[in-house]
């Protein structure tokens, strides 16, 4: 072989080599410099030119497409990088009454129906088979929204070349992001997106987007390291929504689902007894609950549609059992972090926002997983 042809089969071998690469860049597992990066992409997605300029530029993504405020004031960015990776960011919570509507609106609803978004437009949603999942209702109401532009921008892209997706979003934009998460793997199952598309979820200071059923559905479709929520020791926000777990919100199959009966056959003492105890331990957990689902499903349902006509309130799942969700990467702040980052009860965001995540995300090992 003559070094002509060595030239031509070695130019061969690059592009082949490249085009492996460029055809899936994303791995499953915990990355630290793409975390990174979707945190500095999350900053700009703020569309708060202040608060963005005070960090420095993601180095593989650019730009290329940022939305109008819709729904209760969401918002989302369209990133792409030379190497055919897409990010999908999600807004947090902004200043405006109907961004905070958004996360006060935490009454549960079914993982599966429909909303009834507008006069003229629902949304049909199927987040997780198990008919026990529910999700939080102010949060699906904004993906419904978003969903509306990103569907077909996922379409597009994929036409473009696009199969590696990364989803992001920093505080109530990680509780959409999981749901919207769920939603797209729903429209792979239903072929309305193609199936070999790869997305990966990097949540980032996230709240609890739903109960345990759901997170169990969200965790095995995502499981292999496809999935995360990075959070700070010290923030308050993955905390909420408030949970609170009845008799009601166990497996079918519990210790407590014959209570009752058990207790009717004892003496007439022993049963009055476990009877007061079973009442005094049972319902003050149910009253709780149907205050939440009144508070901040019903009244705060009423302040929603003030802002978005037409909506239709679903009705909601009897629950308020909100948990941790999917693979939790924790950032512990340690002495010298809290000499920079105090403790202030009038700073409540003082350890949430993205500058004390990345400061922590600096520290963290480079073999977390």
């Amino acid at each position: 072989m003559n070094q002509a042809w060595i030239k031509v089969f070695l130019v061969l071998l690059f592009i082949g080599a490249r085009d492996m690469v460029l055809a899936q860049q994303l791995k499953p597992g915990f990355e630290k410099s793409e975390f990174k990066e979707m945190v500095l992409i999350s900053a700009r997605t703020t569309a708060d030119s202040a608060y963005a300029n005070k960090f420095p530029e993601p180095q593989h993504f650019k730009m290329i497409y940022q939305s109008q405020p819709i729904g209760l004031d969401n918002l989302w960015d369209l990133w792409v990088s030379d190497t055919k990776v897409a990010v999908i960011s999600i807004r947090g919570t902004t200043q405006k009454t109907e961004s905070w509507l958004a996360n006060l609106y935490a009454a549960m609803v079914p993982a599966r129906g429909i909303l009834q978004i507008n006069g003229s437009d629902t949304f049909s949603y199927n987040l997780a088979a198990d008919p026990d999942a529910a999700v939080h209702v102010g949060w699906l109401l904004s993906t419904a929204y978003l969903s509306k532009e990103i569907v077909p921008k996922v379409q597009e892209l994929y036409g473009q070349g696009y199969k590696d997706m990364l989803i992001t979003g920093h505080s109530q934009g990680g509780g959409i992001s999981y749901l919207l998460t769920s939603y797209l793997y729903q429209l792979q199952e239903e072929g309305t997106i193609p199936a070999d598309i790869r997305f990966k979820t990097y949540c980032s200071a996230a709240p609890k987007p739903g109960n345990l059923y759901y997170a169990y559905d969200y965790e095995a479709k995502t499981q292999g390291g496809w999935a995360f929520n990075v959070v700070n020791r010290a923030d308050w926000v993955p905390e909420v929504p408030m949970s609170i777990q009845t008799l009601k919100d166990f497996n079918a199959v519990n210790p407590f689902v014959n209570a009752e009966m058990m207790i009717n056959k004892q003496k007439l003492l022993k049963r009055l007894a476990l009877r007061h105890v079973y009442n005094k331990l049972s319902k003050p957990t149910l009253r709780a609950q149907k205050n939440y689902e009144k508070y901040l499903g019903k009244m705060t349902s009423k302040m929603v549609q003030e802002h978005i006509k037409g909506y239709v309130p679903p009705k909601y799942y009897n629950s308020n059992h909100y948990v941790r969700t999917g693979n939790t990467i924790v950032l512990t702040p340690n002495e010298d972090y809290y000499k920079q980052y105090t403790d202030d009860s009038s700073e409540i965001f003082v350890h949430h926002l993205h500058a004390p995540y990345l400061l922590l995300l600096e520290q963290l090992d480079e073999t977390v997983h």
